[in-house]
């Protein structure tokens, strides 16, 4: 079969098509050899009197050897100056924990073959910044082991995207009748709650990325006068309220209290949370009141309450070495199979870290429609009647 002059010419033309797209496609750099998930986007939320989005990295090395991260930037929308956040060095290693493990440690920036590292992040966002719709990232990645000539090759991932999640942040009453409480374990980046992953039944999920341990402040400044005993803690005993209105979803009761300092043996699944109760307080979010006393749950399976309504009282049940009130709000019925997702608070007022809190001697700030900080000391105003 012979071609006309027009038809070979078109031929010819897209061979060279071909050609020039193979070739461009053959220059473009193929980049890190990683797979990075964000296993749930951030909800801008108050944490003490900053505005903040918190949310996670999961990465994982496909590579044949170790890839270094030494730099991460965080970029607002796909506006690229100036960036967010800018994290590198010993900062970067200190927010970067491989799989597996509690805390990162030496050459945490170093993911190993077939390895993955999760990247715990922390956004404050200026009072003069507006929220950002999404969020893109640049991951610059040294391949090779650290030290050796052969890490000398950079490659880069350019604009990873995050959305930042416009859900409701619900607007909370505290969960007891006013008083001076510590927020043990409290929001901030390097908590044991906020690195705490769940891995169960296939699945990982960090149902206390917001999660707050609450320790009543006595009048000695302290949470206990002595420790022997359940009842030397000023908060043991203390009305847990419903902090909105909502159903009733999840009751265990009937696990017996710790001895002060002593967790049960073993912690299990079934027994982690003591005795809880879980309220529904909107379509997708779920309030968690744990570690309460046996015996004292007010409330039954289905019960609908009232914002103040008593449902147990505070004990040391569950993975507790002492009285206090395990809260965290989730998107899901389940402790630990669910994510973590921030509260706030309609008022209290901060009376400074709980580090040096002294009963005579404090600063007295007040704040509104936000969340106290890791082991912050504040007062909340009594419950109405």
């Amino acid at each position: 079969m012979r071609l006309s002059l027009a038809a070979s010419a078109r031929f010819l033309s897209a061979i060279v098509l071909i050609s020039v797209t193979l070739q461009v496609g053959l220059a473009r750099e193929r980049g890190p050899r990683v797979d990075v998930v964000c296993p749930a986007p951030p909800i801008p939320v108050k944490v003490e009197d900053k505005q903040g989005l918190v949310y996670e990295l999961q990465v994982t090395n496909f590579d044949t050897v170790p890839l270094t991260l030494k730099k991460l930037q965080v970029f607002a929308d796909t506006d690229k100056s100036p960036p967010l956040k800018t994290i590198s060095d010993a900062a970067l290693s200190a927010i970067m924990t491989e799989a597996g493990t509690i805390t990162g440690g030496k050459d945490s920036q170093t993911i190993g073959p077939a390895k993955r590292a999760v990247v715990f992040l922390w956004v404050e966002i200026g009072s003069d910044q507006r929220i950002p719709a999404s969020l893109s990232h640049r991951m610059v990645f040294v391949a090779g082991t650290p030290g050796e000539e052969s890490a000398a090759a950079e490659t880069t991932l350019e604009d990873f995207p995050v959305a930042v999640s416009q859900d409701a942040v619900p607007l909370l009453t505290p969960p007891f009748a006013g008083g001076v409480w510590a927020a043990g374990d409290g929001p901030s980046n390097d908590s044991g709650h906020r690195r705490s992953i769940a891995a169960i039944d296939g699945h990982i999920h960090s149902p206390e990325r917001f999660a707050i341990d609450w320790v009543k402040v006595g009048p000695n400044g302290d949470s206990h006068n002595g420790t022997s005993r359940n009842e030397n803690w000023w908060g043991y005993g203390e009305p847990i309220l419903s902090v909105a209105d909502g159903e009733v979803t999840q009751i265990v009761d009937g696990i017996p209290e710790n001895t002060p300092r002593v967790l049960p043996k073993p912690v299990t699944l079934d027994n982690i949370a003591g005795n809880y109760v879980i309220v529904r307080i909107a379509s997708d979010r779920y309030a968690t009141f744990a570690h309460l006393q046996p015996g004292s749950i007010k409330v039954r399976l289905h019960d609908h309450v009232r914002r103040g309504d008593v449902l147990g009282r505070l004990g040391n049940s569950g993975n507790a070495t002492g009285p206090h009130l395990h809260f965290q709000v989730t998107d899901g019925n389940s402790v630990l199979q669910s994510e973590g997702v921030p509260f706030i608070f309609d008022k209290f007022t901060y009376l400074g870290p709980g580090s040096d809190y002294e009963v005579d001697k404090h600063p007295s700030i007040p704040r509104e429609r936000s969340i106290p900080g890791d082991n912050d000391v504040v007062e909340f105003p009594p419950a109405k009647k």
